[in-house]
């Protein structure tokens, strides 16, 4: 299904712009790969099929909208990266894994040495480099400056002993970019640093934590006498905390609305057939959400504006994260109803991209349940809601 991208807003060259991208997704998206993205049940998938799709996307030179085009990105306009990741939702393209493209890229443009960028920009855009991000510990989840992890210096390395928690593709990364305690002197957030870690280094175990849907993504990651070169640090020793809020920005802010959009239009295609539409309260809770995402959208204009203009998100990316998140979650809910009773069969195996089982109920039932809990964690990872509220209150309205 086409987005609702009316002719009227766009100029001639970015509606040429349009048809080109639906040709190339037409040409290049392959059956496993819509089947694999019709599929997914949160921000991440399996690195099997996010990695092909990348390949794909790098061959033709639109695997990094967002990245300037002296480290490879497009050159896109705002307007022409807001219709690509709209035509690649709609096509229900595979996401591409956002800890290298999105969350630790940003970070080395401008905070890494140059033998950093030259040596991991390229391995990033071309998938050959696959990161994970150490940030939550037990016990520091949310309050992020609590972490205890310690590195400390011997020599040229850094001995690190500790460990992460709730690691995303963990098991899948050849890196992870890892936050660290440096120094117990003075405020918590002073004696942080960030470094980047090779994961095959020695004294790094990686153990699996199953999730209430019964997907693998997220694992512990533990650290045992672990030696990392100090060249490997991302700006100044104990200065990591300043590395760390603009990495956060960008992980909290981004163009999530194209997305939405094409949720809800896959709860309105589901509801259609089951003839929930019909009941007056759903069909109302469904137009407020078109509503919200609206104003989610002109949101995502005016921070990705800031972004192209070289400025950082600041706290308006709080704002976007607790509207986006709880949207998000408020769709699968509907997805859930849309659903009724179907949604409540465990069907792990059969939702598996280009699985041959046979299904409980229509193919949309597959995804319902599974999608609403991996997506209970949005409020939560990147911040929690309750503290990007502190932030917004604080930040935006002085209070």
């Amino acid at each position: 299904m086409q987005p609702d991208l009316a002719s009227a807003d766009f100029s001639k060259e970015d509606l040429a712009f349009r048809d080109e991208v639906r040709a190339f997704l037409a040409s290049e998206l392959t059956p496993e790969l819509r089947e694999a993205g019709a599929r997914q049940t949160s921000v991440f998938i399996d690195k099997q099929w996010n990695l092909a799709w990348q390949a794909i996307l790098h061959k033709r030179g639109w695997v990094a909208p967002d990245w300037p085009v002296e480290y490879g990105g497009t050159g896109w306009s705002e307007t022409r990266r807001w219709i690509f990741a709209s035509e690649c939702a709609a096509a229900s393209a595979p996401s591409l894994a956002p800890q290298g493209l999105k969350m630790v890229a940003p970070v080395l443009m401008r905070y890494g040495t140059p033998g950093q960028k030259a040596h991991y920009l390229p391995r990033i855009l071309s998938g050959e480099d696959y990161w994970c991000q150490g940030y939550s510990e037990p016990g520091s989840g949310s309050d992020l400056a609590s972490l205890r992890m310690a590195a400390v210096p011997d020599g040229d390395d850094y001995i690190l002993n500790g460990s992460k928690i709730w690691t995303t593709h963990a098991h899948f990364a050849n890196r992870i970019f890892c936050l660290v305690r440096t120094s117990t002197a003075g405020k918590p957030q002073e004696g942080i640093t960030f470094l980047l870690i090779d994961m095959e280094t020695p004294g790094i175990t990686v153990r699996p934590i199953l999730s209430l849907s019964g997907d693998h993504d997220l694992n512990e990651v533990f650290f045992d006498d672990v030696r990392v070169p100090q060249a490997n640090r991302v700006g100044a020793e104990n200065d990591g905390w300043t590395v760390a809020k603009v990495l956060l920005e960008f992980e909290r802010g981004g163009r999530a609305s194209a997305g939405l959009k094409a949720g809800l239009r896959r709860v309105k295609e589901q509801a259609s057939g089951e003839g929930v539409l019909s009941d007056p309260a759903f069909r109302r809770r469904f137009v407020e959400m078109e509503i919200t995402l609206s104003a989610i959208e002109a949101t995502e204009q005016r921070i990705l504006s800031a972004v192209t203009g070289g400025k950082n998100p600041g706290p308006l990316s709080s704002l976007l994260k607790v509207q986006s998140t709880e949207a998000m979650q408020k769709i699968d809910e509907l997805g859930i109803e849309a659903a009724s009773l179907y949604g409540s069969v465990e069907q792990t195996a059969a939702r598996q991209p280009m699985s041959q089982l046979p299904t409980v109920g229509p193919e949309h039932s597959l995804t319902a349940m599974p999608r609403y809990y991996n997506n209970r964690a949005a409020s939560i990872y990147g911040g929690s809601n309750e503290i990007q509220r502190n932030l917004m209150a604080r930040l935006l309205l002085g209070l």
